[in-house]
C-alpha cells in the first residue's frame, strides 16, 4: 500500500517536472554611468534602439533617446532618488508603450498606465507604442462632419471639422482650458470619446478640470491622461503621443474622436529641459533643432479615416500659451502652421468681461463652412464679416462727435451681437439654440432690446423655439437646410416672445 502511494507521488512529480520545463532567456545589461535631472547615462546595451524601454533597479523604467558610440542617454520615466552609478539597467526588448481599450474610459491615468484615480487596477490587456506613423494620404477623407463645441463663437464663426487640427491660443488665465472643457462636455450623447492630455499642469488644475467633467457627467465618455508639473520631463515629453495611441484605438475601430492637449509650450520646455541636460545644441531660444518636428509627427496622426479604413476621425484641439499676446513667438508660430486654423483668446477681452474672450479677427478655421450644418451656415455666413466691420466702426466712433443715425445703428445691432455670442462657463448650447438666436439678432429683432435684457431675451426665445418647434430643430440638428417659410414660422414665434417681454424692458 505504501509503494503504490509513493509511486503515485513519484508519476505526479515526473508529471509536473516534464511541463514545466525550465528555458533559459539572455538577457541584455548595462551599467549605470551618471544619473540626475530626470535623465541617465548608461554604459553598455549593445543592442539597444530608439524609443527602446529600459529598467533600472526598483522597477524604475527609462526610454533611450540618444545613441552614442559610448554610452546611452535614457530620459526616466519614474523618480530616480534612489538609483546610483554602477546599477544594473536591463532591457526589456519592449518599445516605448501605453495601454489602450475601453477600460481607460472614466478613468484618471498616466502615460504608462498607472491608476491617478484611487480606484481599482486596469485591465487593459492590450498595449501599444506611443510612437506611430500618421495614417497615409490615401487613407484620409476630407474633413466634413462638424465638431459641435456648443460655443456660439466657435460654432458660428469658426467652425471645427471632426478630424481637424485646431489650436487654442492665448495668454495664461484667459480661458484656453475652459473652451477645450466645455467641448468635451458638450459630446455627451454623440457617441463620441474625449481624451484631456494635461502636461506639466498643477495638480490642482488638474483636479478642477476632472470635478468639472464628473460634476456634468462627461467622465462617462473622457479618458484623462495627466503629467504633472512634479513628474520627470521623460514623462511629461511622452504624455501627449501616449494619448493619441490611446485615442487611436479607438479611432481605428470608427469612432470619433477628441484629444486635447494642455499644453503643448509645457510638452516643448520638457523637450527642451531634456536635450540641453543631454548636451544637445541648442538653437532658436534655447530649443533643439527637432523641436518643429516632434510637435509636427504628433499633430499629423490627428484625421478623418476614409471609409475603407473603418471611417473614424480623431480631432486635435492643441493648446498653447503666449506671453504678452505675441503669437509670433518661436513656438506659437510653430504650431500655427501646423495645425489647421487656431482660436485665439484676447486678454483684453477677457478683462473687459467678453466671455469667451475670443477675438475673431485674429481666430480662423482653415477647414471653413464646409463642416457648417447648412442651416447654421445661412444664418453665420455673413455674420464674421459683420461683426468685424462693426468692431472698426466702434473704434472710429469714439473719436467722433456726431454720428449720422445710419452709423448709429450699425453700432447699436453690432453691440447686441456681440451680447449674444456671451456664453456661460461650461454651458455648452444645442446647434439648433444657438440658430435660433443667431437668426434673430440677424432679423434685427433684438434692436430695441437694452443690453442687459438680452440674455433673459435669448433663454425665453431659445426655450419658446424648442417647445412649440421641435421638428424644426431636429431638422436643423439633423443638417437640413431650411427654406424661407420655415424661418419665417421660427421668427414668428420669437416675435411673439418678444412681444410679451415687459414695455419698460424695450426702452433704450
Amino acid at each position: 500500500m505504501l509503494q503504490e502511494l509513493l509511486n503515485e507521488s513519484m508519476d505526479t512529480l515526473r508529471t509536473a517536472i516534464e511541463a514545466n520545463t525550465a528555458s533559459l532567456k539572455s538577457r541584455e545589461t548595462g551599467t549605470l554611468l551618471q544619473v540626475g535631472g530626470g535623465i541617465a547615462l548608461v554604459k553598455g546595451l549593445p543592442g539597444v534602439t530608439s524609443e527602446a524601454l529600459l529598467e533600472f533597479p526598483g522597477g524604475v523604467l527609462g526610454v533611450a533617446i540618444n545613441l552614442e558610440p559610448d554610452h546611452v542617454g535614457v530620459m526616466l520615466l519614474d523618480d530616480s532618488d534612489q538609483l546610483t552609478a554602477g546599477a544594473e539597467v536591463m532591457l526589456t526588448g519592449r518599445e516605448t508603450d501605453a495601454p489602450v481599450g475601453a477600460g481607460l474610459i472614466g478613468r484618471v491615468i498616466d502615460a504608462t498606465g498607472r491608476v491617478l484615480d484611487r480606484g481599482k487596477a486596469l485591465h487593459s490587456g492590450e498595449r501599444r507604442p506611443i510612437e506611430r506613423d500618421a495614417p497615409a494620404i490615401i487613407d484620409r477623407a476630407p474633413v466634413s462632419i462638424p465638431l459641435e463645441t456648443g460655443i456660439k463663437a466657435i460654432d458660428a464663426l469658426i467652425p471645427i471639422g471632426r478630424g481637424q487640427r485646431e489650436l487654442i491660443v492665448g495668454d495664461r488665465q484667459t480661458g484656453k482650458t475652459s473652451l477645450a472643457v466645455d467641448t468635451i462636455i458638450n459630446q455627451r450623447d454623440r457617441n463620441m470619446v474625449c481624451i484631456y492630455c494635461a502636461v506639466g499642469q498643477r495638480g490642482t488644475a488638474v483636479a478642477r478640470v476632472v470635478d468639472t467633467l464628473r460634476k456634468n457627467e462627461a467622465m462617462a465618455h473622457t479618458i484623462v491622461v495627466v503629467a504633472s508639473d512634479e513628474d520627470p520631463p521623460g514623462l511629461r515629453f511622452i504624455t501627449p503621443y501616449a494619448a493619441t495611441t490611446m485615442a487611436e484605438f479607438f479611432m481605428e475601430k470608427g469612432q470619433d474622436v477628441l484629444i486635447v492637449f494642455d499644453d503643448l509650450t509645457r510638452h516643448a520646455r520638457a523637450y527642451r529641459e531634456l536635450s540641453l541636460l543631454l548636451r544637445r545644441p541648442p538653437g532658436r531660444e534655447a530649443y533643439p533643432g527637432d523641436i518643429f518636428y516632434i510637435h509636427s509627427r504628433l499633430l499629423e496622426r490627428a484625421t478623418r479615416l476614409s471609409s475603407d479604413r473603418g471611417g473614424g476621425s480623431l480631432t486635435a484641439l492643441p493648446i498653447i500659451e503666449t506671453q504678452a499676446q505675441d503669437i509670433s513667438a518661436y513656438i506659437p508660430t510653430n504650431l500655427i502652421s501646423i495645425t489647421d486654423g487656431q482660436i485665439y483668446v484676447s486678454p483684453t477681452l477677457f478683462h473687459k468681461g467678453l466671455l469667451p474672450a475670443i477675438d475673431v479677427g485674429k481666430s480662423v478655421s482653415r477647414v471653413g463652412g464646409k463642416t457648417q450644418y447648412a442651416a447654421f451656415r445661412s444664418v453665420a455666413s455673413d455674420l464674421r464679416l459683420s461683426y468685424s466691420q462693426f468692431e472698426e466702426l466702434e473704434t472710429f466712433a469714439r473719436f467722433a462727435t456726431r454720428l449720422d443715425d445710419e452709423t448709429r445703428a450699425t453700432i447699436e445691432h453690432g453691440r447686441r451681437v456681440r451680447e449674444v455670442l456671451k456664453q456661460s462657463e461650461h454651458r455648452p448650447l444645442r446647434a439648433s439654440e444657438q440658430m435660433v438666436i443667431l437668426k434673430t439678432v440677424n432679423a434685427r429683432l433684438l434692436d430695441d432690446i437694452v443690453l442687459d435684457q438680452i440674455s433673459d431675451a435669448e433663454a425665453a426665445i431659445q426655450q419658446r423655439v424648442l417647445n412649440e418647434l421641435p421638428e424644426l430643430c431636429e431638422r436643423m440638428e439633423a443638417g437640413d437646410k431650411l427654406d424661407d417659410s420655415q424661418w419665417q414660422q421660427v421668427l414668428d414665434v420669437v416675435k411673439k416672445e418678444l412681444s410679451q417681454l415687459k414695455p419698460d424692458s424695450q426702452e433704450r
